[in-house]
């Protein structure tokens, strides 16, 4: 594998460990809105904002982690 293959993939790591951790962060926090018996108006919008963005962190790290497997496969 070239120099800039291995940046590339490490490069791609981090970001992936980025995502996963923002992701783990919003479900943190789905998961105390969860709790509450009611939700305010303000709380049942972020819980809808939460959701969306947590399936877009989804979608973006399974999207990272084919392309690392095809440069591995590639390579």
């Amino acid at each position: 594998m070239e120099s800039s293959q291995i940046d590339q993939t490490l490069a791609s790591h981090e970001n992936l460990r980025k995502l996963a951790l923002e992701h783990s962060q919003y479900a943190q926090r789905l998961e105390l809105l969860a709790q509450k018996r009611f939700l305010s108006e303000e709380e049942k919008v972020e819980e809808v904002r939460l959701k969306k963005l947590k399936l877009r962190l989804k979608d973006e790290m399974a999207l990272l982690e084919s392309q690392v497997r095809q440069r591995h496969n590639v390579a």
